[in-house]
């Protein structure tokens, strides 16, 4: 009302000022009142010049074309002799907008609607669109059910014609849903229907999901979901013909009811597909999701259309059209479909062009892209090079858009826009684990070597117990076809005994150089060969007699092998860290070739599986197996006639496998599950000295690993509370762990598995990954070492 009044007042005044005016011919115009706009942008809108005849109307017809401009509170006609004067007042300058007090909604958003009607900073103020601003704000609270808000504004003047507003917001606490009725559901009860609604009533999650805070948008997100759920069963008639949604007077609490007509289901009597087939119509039907004779289902009629608009954007239909036509017969509850399909022109793909990377060159991208420049247009090879993209690892973002060609209707580019992060480090860093104590790490990497997508890498690790030198690098495209060539160099020394381990020093150094194949998309074949010596020093009276004699039997404590790895991995997960689909398996194949100091084989086997339940839970199940031997015969290394090594497996004792910790069946400590011995002379729980060494002893058991493993888990993984931005780079899942070591695979008993339980929450935080872990053992045996609390920062092996 206030805008309609004062443009009343402003006809009025403008036809009196225009009155006032005798024609004359205007020789000159004069300007008076600018400081911030330049006289020429005055010009530009003035529909008067010199030598222009002025009269009454038109000189109405300026004021109301500079009025319009928005620049000026008031404007002025008059003339001095042959000149006509424009005195003018500029509106003030929006120098800054404040904006205080918001919490649920970002100071973007806000400012987005802001913009929308008007009121941006370095722009002219209109004080009529404070009540605007007033209204917009409130009506986005209102959408995210705070009716409590109070918005109030202020402006304060500032020197040179400029002004600052401040808005001052008071959210105030959101209303929250009491109770949502269903009114007309008869085939199904209420729970079940409203089970995937996001709106809910106070529950014991929602004080961090708020699922019970009412939302507009979000509450008619749930009635959609509402009416899927019929449609996808067959209810073709399903409405929902009224909703009514109450405030109590505090504005505190809502009460929505919904009122439903289900109808009756129906099924599909006649499949049709139509228009220009371009494939075969029996190749169509194939992909069809819903065949004659079942229940009508939307959801099966959106996959098969679907799909088969995906097959034809695959073979260059970019621009395909899939579009069902249902027909429906209410006397006979039939419903017959009709697929009319319009490919549209088959396009190829004239050029593919990258911007946004700065650092890295054009054909380390290049090489990553399924989509060939000249080939027809395929959204696969589009959206598998998007994701290969992804997965290098140089970049925060990668988005591909597909343009027209100008002046051609078969051709498109293939631009893709990538925003760079940094690909090397230079790291300085402490970590912390419950088994090695504090961690200090110092490694220099580059993911990214001079833009090439090379990698190389220096690092130095130390612990209580465990030092590592390690230097890599790796080229990932040795030739066009993608093989890949790398090289490492690593000298480490462990006490194994700080380690949870059975008492004794490693000392090794290694040089392998490796191949990765690439065989398909989600297939590699990796093979490497390497060189190590390991030199291991035992304690008297403290490593165990089996094996002191192990190695006396050996003849020398420095061993030497050469030995050859085969690896097959293959990797559908959507992404490297925290996927929400898709699987991996590997298997690997470990062989310490003839002329080592000790000649054996292992193999292990890794399977993950993700599945998602719903937009935010995601099964993962996990199994590892892991199993090692001799390839010659014992008796050319041990005395197996001696007593003493009838229960010593073939597997050499410092390369067994071990289970339990931070990763590894949870809530037991690290690496203590399977075989033990105890020092000489340790009895019950006694921890001490053993045997007159001046060595302290730290556990009676020692554990000694086994050469055959089997653990297996599954985890539910849920969104993390506040952290809801983070669902990259943060994960908190509930998990079942069962596994143990054995011996061997003979000595392998189901009886003898152990089982936990708890939550776990992973961070892969910039100073290294973050593990904690509240873990319960579910199945245990006395004399087990179990932890409730398992945390691990910085730096994993």
């Amino acid at each position: 009302m206030k805008r309609i009044a004062a443009l009343i007042l402003f006809a009025w005044l403008s036809s009196q000022d225009a009155l006032a005016f005798d024609a004359f011919t205007v020789s000159d115009i004069r300007i008076d009142g600018l400081s911030r706009i330049a006289a020429g942008t005055v010009f530009t809108y003035l529909p008067v010049e010199k030598g222009d005849s002025m009269t009454a109307e038109r000189a109405e017809q300026a004021i109301r074309a500079l009025y319009k401009t928005g620049f000026f509170n008031d404007v002025q006609l008059s003339r001095q002799g042959d000149i006509l004067v424009v005195a003018v007042r500029e509106r003030p300058q929006i120098s800054k907008i404040a904006i205080r007090g918001n919490k649920d909604l970002k100071e973007d958003d806000l400012r987005t609607g802001l913009k929308g009607i008007g009121l941006v900073e370095g722009e002219t103020f209109d004080r009529l669109k404070l009540d605007e601003v007033q209204a917009e704000l409130t009506r986005q609270y209102y959408n995210r059910g705070k009716y409590n808000v109070s918005i109030k504004t202020a402006t304060v003047n500032l020197d040179r014609n400029r002004i600052e507003i401040a808005i001052n917001i008071a959210e105030g606490k959101p209303a929250k849903i009491k109770h949502i009725n269903i009114v007309g559901n008869k085939t199904f009860p209420d729970r079940t229907i409203k089970d995937e609604f996001e709106s809910n009533t106070t529950n014991w999650t929602s004080w961090y999901s708020r699922n019970d805070q009412y939302s507009r948008e979000k509450m008619s997100g749930d009635l959609e979901k509402l009416a899927s759920y019929y449609l996808d069963r067959g209810y073709v008639d399903f409405n929902v013909d009224s909703t009514q949604v109450s405030i109590s007077p505090d504005k505190r609490r809502m009460y929505v009811t919904a009122n439903i007509r289900e109808g009756e289901i129906y099924t599909v009597n006649d499949i049709k597909i139509t228009g220009n087939l371009v494939l075969n119509e029996e190749d169509l039907r194939k992909l069809l999701a819903i065949s004659v004779g079942e229940t009508f289902s939307r959801r099966k009629v959106e996959q098969s259309s679907d799909a088969m608009t995906a097959v034809l954007a695959n073979i260059g239909y970019a621009f395909a059209e899939v579009v069902p036509l249902p027909d429906v017969h209410k006397d006979s509850r039939e419903v017959g479909l009709t697929f009319l399909i319009n490919p549209g022109k088959r396009v190829y793909v004239r050029r593919i062009t990258f911007k946004g990377n700065t650092r890295t060159e054009d054909p380390v991208l290049r090489r990553e892209m399924r989509q060939l420049e000249g080939s027809w247009y395929s959204q696969a090879a589009i959206d598998r090079s998007k994701i290969r993209l992804q997965r290098l690892g140089f970049f925060k973002a990668v988005t591909i858009e597909t343009p027209s060609v100008p002046g051609s209707e078969d051709q498109i580019d293939v631009q893709v826009a990538v925003e760079e992060m940094s690909s090397g480090s230079l790291n300085f860093g402490l970590g912390y684990s419950q088994l090695q104590g504090i961690i200090g790490s110092v490694s220099v990497s580059e993911n990214n070597l001079f833009g090439t997508g090379n990698r190389i890498g220096v690092t130095a690790q130390q612990s209580s117990y465990y030092k590592r030198y390690e230097v890599s690098y790796f080229e990932p495209y040795l030739n066009d076809d993608g093989l890949g060539l790398g090289y490492n160099v690593s000298h480490s020394e462990m006490d194994q005994g700080e380690a949870n381990l059975a008492s004794y020093l490693t000392n090794r150094d290694a040089f392998s150089t490796y191949l990765g194949i690439p065989i398909s998309e989600t297939d590699t074949i990796n093979a490497q060969i390497g060189l190590s010596k390991t030199s291991i020093t035992t304690y008297g009276g403290i490593t165990p007699d089996r094996i002191v004699n192990y190695l006396h039997n050996l003849g020398n404590r420095t061993l030497h092998n050469w030995d050859t790895q085969l690896s097959w991995v293959h990797d559908t997960r959507n992404r490297y860290w925290n996927p929400t689909r898709g699987s991996i398996h590997q298997v690997s194949l470990n062989i310490v070739l003839p002329g080592s100091t000790v000649e054996y084989y292992k193999l292990f086997y890794k399977y993950g599986q993700y599945f998602p339940i719903t937009d935010k839970l995601t099964f993962f199940g996990n199994l590892s197996l892991g199993y090692g031997d001799t390839y010659r015969d014992p008796k050319s290394v041990l005395p197996i006639d001696d007593p003493r090594y009838m229960d010593i497996g073939g597997l050499p004792f410092y390369e067994n496998f071990y289970a339990g910790g931070v990763a590894d069946v949870r809530g037991f400590r690290d690496n203590t599950l399977g075989p033990w011995e105890l020092y000489p002379g340790c009895t019950g729980n006694q921890i001490g000295p053993v045997g007159g060494t001046s060595r302290p002893s730290r556990y009676c058991r020692q554990p000694i690993g086994g050469a055959f493993k089997t653990v297996g888990s599954v985890e539910i993984i849920f969104p993390t509370p506040f952290m809801k931005e983070s669902s990259e780079t943060t994960r908190l899942s509930w998990f079942l762990d069962v596994g143990n070591v054995f011996q061997n695979y003979d000595a392998f008993s189901a009886s003898e598995m152990r089982a936990s339980t708890g939550l776990s929450f992973r961070w892969q935080a910039p100073v290294g990954p973050i593990v904690i872990n509240l873990a319960r053992p579910l199945r245990k045996k006395d004399g087990d070492q179990t932890e409730t609390i398992q945390f691990t920062f910085g730096t994993m092996f």
